[in-house]
């Protein structure tokens, strides 16, 4: 069995980055949409 890579504190560095590329878009992501969609709407 593979030995599990965890902090100090014992949380689970794979389980951590498996959650992370499952989680959907990052604040930056969003904030960059919302920035296209509102030029996109004021250029009418």
């Amino acid at each position: 069995m593979k030995d599990k890579k965890v902090t100090i504190a014992g949380t689970d560095i794979e389980e951590v980055k498996k959650q992370n590329a499952n989680s959907g878009l990052t604040y930056n992501q969003v904030k960059q949409l919302l920035a296209e969609q509102f030029i996109k709407k004021n250029k009418k």
